[in-house]
């Protein structure tokens, strides 16, 4: 549960994504030889900021580098003075495998920035899930108190961080769960578009999706940041700081992008509002996916020293 919550933070995909939009001609597909032991590897090209993507998973990215983080890794690109690259791969299981851990690709956008599975950079950016109604139903949605949650079928991402909140103030009976593991059925709008459609009074998203989506609906939308939940389970948290990963050997890499998310901030601030993206104050030190990991491995230690 624990890997499959992280997966899909880490991927930016805590809502249900497509790939039905992308003729298979149209992908760039991965070589599967090359990054293999005693196979065609790729050389790191300094001159070059190669990122790790997805070639349809808007507001994030696509072939048309239309995402937010296409124009957001462009303005670092300019910054670093290197000219910008991709490797595109569904954010699936196995995505670092086959990219970044595999030297396909140096930098991955958007992932938590206590994600050990990386070296994160500084946080550029925070945000969290937000509660997201029609205008026209008049709701006014603050908090997991407000009464208006009790009103209308809330959409939400079964187990998302939000479901645990959900479910301590008794309204699991209101809900309509969507899946978290990516569906190629689907548009990464779903929940959205359902919610417009009025097969849903309220929908519960991640914030960069719904803040795209809703400032792009054909119908006047709300959307209302979640408060800060559980500070001490990855399971109700709702806020988290958005970093860049790069191999844990690339320090180097991890110091000279530090330094250009720093001069570049009001760039990448303007390019976060133009997506509609909700973004709050970063909050230094919020490390909490890295304790839940060091509290699961030894959990997992006593576990293993007790059955012998």
């Amino acid at each position: 549960m624990f890997k499959k919550l992280m997966l899909s933070l880490l991927l930016g995909s805590a809502v249900v994504s497509n790939v039905w939009a992308l003729e298979d001609k149209d992908m760039p597909y991965i070589n599967p030889d090359e990054g293999r032991i005693g196979e065609v590897r790729r050389v790191e090209d300094n001159t070059e900021f190669k990122v790790c993507a997805d070639p349809d998973n808007m507001p994030y990215s696509n072939l048309k580098q239309e995402g937010f983080e296409d124009k957001i890794a462009a303005v670092l690109a300019q910054e670093l003075g290197k000219k910008l690259t991709f490797q595109y791969a569904y954010y699936r299981q196995g995505f670092l495998r086959n990219t970044l851990n595999a030297n396909r690709c140096d930098v991955v956008m958007s992932t938590t920035a206590d994600n050990d599975s990386m070296r994160t950079t500084n946080p550029y950016y925070r945000s969290g899930y937000v509660y997201v109604w029609r205008k026209s139903s008049n709701y006014n949605i603050k908090d997991w108190d407000s009464p208006d949650l009790r009103r209308g079928i809330i959409g939400i991402v079964g187990q998302s961080p939000p479901s645990r909140p959900l479910h301590d103030h008794g309204l699991m009976e209101n809900a309509r769960p969507y899946r978290m593991q990516r569906d190629l059925n689907f548009p990464p709008s779903q929940l959205i578009d359902d919610l417009v459609k009025g097969d849903i009074d309220i929908a519960i998203v991640w914030g960069p999706i719904a803040g795209y989506f809703a400032k792009n609906a054909s119908i006047p939308l709300e959307v209302a940041m979640i408060p800060e939940y559980e500070n001490t389970n990855v399971h109700g948290k709702e806020n988290w700081n958005i970093a860049i990963g790069v191999r844990h050997k690339d320090k180097a890499r991890q110091q000279e992008i530090n330094g250009a998310l720093e001069r570049r901030k009001a760039d990448i601030d303007k390019i976060l509002d133009e997506y509609g993206v909700p973004h709050i104050p970063i909050v230094a030190g919020d490390d909490l996916v890295k304790k839940a990991r060091e509290v699961n491995r030894s959990e997992e230690h006593t576990s293993e020293l007790q059955s012998h």
